[in-house]
């Protein structure tokens, strides 16, 4: 054995020493317990004869098996096994030796029996018992003053979590887990009882007098997620999770991490499947464009274009600012991607073209446009159009002319029977794309297959209603809520551009994808969980209704009245069959969009309304 002090380690020293103490105990008390702790003074003098061969021999196996290149902390089974193996080799090499160097000394054959029982107990169990120590197991005790908590979920990630809570105090001990499953009741996990199904969360927490609840659900689907916060909630409890296991893996953070549910966790969804396949066909090794890339939703596509390798990702955008933080961020996340930051306008002609010219797309994802309805709706209604449409042509008609595979526009759930500016000038965008695909066949070859994806609100988007209400709760309230029966669609924002590459790889030109949005969601009940989660309560942040706004309806849809739509081999997916538009307007309305001059707003609106027979503008309009 090297045992040079500049490479072992002091510790692993003492654990050495411990090694031979508990060999030179365990063969001792063999001899005491083969004799009723009465050993016989002949039997003395061959027990310590023998000792100085068998311990030095038991010593040497240890070592050649490893035994102390593990920490004692980590302790588990596969140490237990490496004990194991150790002390039966030396268990069958003692006799060997004895024979082989004329040892004269009598042994039992009882006392080479109870030997290695002995040693296994006293190795693997003072292995253990220090982990035990180590991890606190009787944490209540050694921290009085750590909170006790319910655990919801007794699989895999509160398995972990109590391993972490064990290792790593985080100001709380464990005191009973949950489960739907009837398999599980009764049962331990780390010495930790399954109580009950998840609905009783609050009965439980009443007898166990905790007020903090940690959901260690990472795979539960987000309905049910959001049904035991609901029943904490109505509880008054607080309610904590655990990271993503994204975040753990990667070792940005660990289990015990323990943070406030927020309200991603709830109304996020189930995690989106993507052809990868497809996608890498599609996007790696190929040069994509993104307009308006600096945007709630422009920026995630690019963050998730980068995933897949193109060759160059063109970041196409107006905001100086904007550009600047996609430029700062992406090379740091994604090391080795080129990027173009390119400033400019969309409705500029000379300069889109130019671009596309110089980096030859392949794809192009046009998510560029005004978004925010009462903006658009009050005095700056030509200036929507001109964006939201003229862009689209622009940015669409260079496309074209430029050979680029894929045009993929962005549009929204307020393009459906649109009673707003903002609606119509999408619907209006969505028949641009469809004209252009018309005057462009699928047949010809090398032609540019345009594709229109709907989707309404995002989680967190710039206009959202989360990041207000965020703002107002932290100002003590009130929340401000349009309408008591306002309802709306969300997701996530890494859900939606999943599905708009996905919608993308699929479209075969002139398409119209509608992404599953799942349950609608009244703004009201949105206000109250906020709330809720912020730890307050309606009395403390009361929530104001303030009327609808210019342009804004009570529930979005996401189908005109007469389309209907046809399923796609992705459960996510569906396409619209819109209607036709009327043969002609195409370039009518591109002249009308040429004029320099200011158009007045009742003039747009009757406009959108002749071309967008749908668009019904409320009576303020």
């Amino acid at each position: 054995m090297n045992l040079n002090p500049r490479t072992v380690n002091p510790r692993t020293v003492a654990i050495i020493l411990h090694d031979i103490l508990a060999a030179t105990f365990a063969w001792l008390a063999a001899y005491l317990l083969r004799f009723n702790l009465e050993m016989p003074p002949e039997f003395q003098a061959a027990a310590l004869t023998t000792l100085v061969w068998v311990v030095p021999l038991q010593a040497v196996v240890f070592w050649r098996f490893g035994l102390y290149r593990g920490l004692w902390r980590f302790a588990s089974l596969p140490d237990l096994k490496r004990i194991l193996l150790a002390v039966g080799l030396a268990a069958l090499l003692i006799p060997l030796v004895l024979i082989l160097f004329r040892v004269s000394a009598v042994v039992p054959r009882s006392v080479l029996i109870l030997d290695p029982l002995l040693l296994v107990v006293l190795m693997g169990g003072s292995r253990l018992a220090y982990r035990a120590w180590k991890e606190h197991r009787l944490a209540s005790m050694l921290h009085p003053d750590s909170k006790p908590v319910l655990v919801a979920g007794a699989g895999t990630a509160a398995d972990f979590l109590l391993r972490e809570l064990a290792r790593n105090p985080s100001g709380f001990h464990v005191v009973g887990l949950l489960d739907d499953s009837r398999d599980k009741r009764g049962r331990l996990v780390q010495g930790i009882p399954v109580l009950g199904a998840l609905d009783e969360v609050a009965v439980w927490a009443r007898k166990m007098e905790v007020d903090d609840v940690v959901l260690a659900l990472p795979s539960a689907a987000h309905a049910v997620r959001k049904r035991i916060t609901q029943t904490c909630s109505d509880a008054r409890l607080n309610v904590l999770t655990i990271p993503s296991l994204e975040d753990v893996v990667s070792g940005r953070v660990s289990v015990s991490s323990l943070r406030r549910i927020e309200l991603d966790d709830l109304l996020g969804r189930d995690p989106v499947a993507l052809d990868d396949s497809g996608l890498h066909r599609l996007l790696t090794g190929h040069v994509v464009m993104v307009t308006g890339a600096g945007g709630s939703i422009g920026s995630e596509l690019c963050r998730q274009i980068a995933r897949f390798a193109p060759a160059k990702l063109v970041l196409f955008e107006q905001s100086e600012l904007a550009l600047y933080a996609m430029e700062q961020e992406l090379p740091q996340r994604f090391p080795g991607l080129q990027i173009a930051p390119v400033i400019g306008d969309v409705k500029n002609s000379v300069w889109v073209n130019q671009v596309m010219a110089e980096h030859r797309p392949a794809v192009v994802f046009h998510a560029a446009a005004y978004k925010h309805v009462p903006l658009m709706e009050n005095g700056n209604a030509w200036e929507a159009v001109r964006n939201n449409v003229l862009g689209t042509q622009v940015v669409a008609a260079a496309a074209q002319a430029h050979g680029v595979g894929k045009f993929v526009m962005i549009s929204t759930d307020k393009a459906v029977n649109p009673t707003n500016v903002m609606g119509a000038t999408k619907r209006l965008a969505e028949m641009a794309c469809q004209a252009m695909q018309q005057r462009q066949p699928n047949q010809q070859p090398g032609g540019t297959r345009f594709v229109s994806v709907r989707f309404g609100n995002v989680l967190g988007s710039s206009g959202s209603v989360i990041p207000k209400f965020q703002k107002q709760i932290e100002a003590g309230g009130p929340v401000t809520v349009t309408h008591p029966e306002i309802t709306r669609y969300f997701m996530s924002i890494p859900e939606a551009a999943q599905l708009v590459l996905q919608a993308g790889l699929m479209g075969q030109g002139g398409e119209i994808f509608v992404l599953d949005m799942g349950e609608p969601v009244k703004i009201a009940e949105l206000a109250r969980l906020m709330i809720r989660l912020s730890g307050a309560d309606e009395a403390s942040i009361r929530i104001e209704y303030t009327g609808l706004r210019p342009g804004e309806k009570l529930y979005e849809e996401l189908l005109a009245d007469d389309e209907s739509t046809l399923p796609t081999p992705h459960p996510k997916l569906r396409v619209a069959k819109a209607r036709a538009a009327d043969a002609g307007w195409h370039g009518e309305c591109l002249d009308w969009l040429a004029l320099t001059c200011f158009q007045d707003e009742a003039a747009v609106k009757r406009q959108l309304k002749a071309w967008v027979p749908e668009y019904q503008p409320e009576p303020w309009a």
